[in-house]
């Protein structure tokens, strides 16, 4: 039996688990949800002063990135998201940072997608 993979992108979790408990009624091998963002970690999460404060940079205050070393952090603070001054309105996946993935057999596949964009979901 061949497969399919399916990696659709939606605005909030709630579209993507409409789409999920549609697509259960298919014949899914295996589908997951994730949020997903371009810097790793989860950003600082305390309350600080950032002239007293010890941060790796920029990119860790304002895109919620965790950096390994300091030369990803500054090449992190060049993005135009972390001064705040990007609209972002010409992105197609703009705002879409919730993933869902499917594997669905090849028959199903046609089906699958027609429901992923019904929930709002973008291939």
């Amino acid at each position: 039996m061949a497969e399919r993979n399916i990696l659709a992108y939606f605005h909030s979790p709630e579209q993507a688990e409409g789409a999920k408990r549609k697509l259960q009624a298919l014949r899914v091998i295996d589908m997951s949800i994730d949020r997903i963002d371009a810097y790793p970690g989860s950003g600082n999460q305390d309350i600080m002063n950032p002239i007293t404060s010890d941060f790796s940079g920029l990119g860790e205050l304002s895109l919620d990135g965790e950096f390994s070393n300091k030369s990803a952090a500054i090449m992190a603070a060049t993005d135009p998201d972390a001064s705040g001054l990007s609209d972002r309105g010409t992105e197609e996946l703009s705002g879409k940072n919730i993933l869902l993935t499917a594997v669905v057999s090849d028959d199903e596949y046609d089906k699958a997608v027609t429901i992923v964009r019904e929930f709002g979901g973008q291939i």
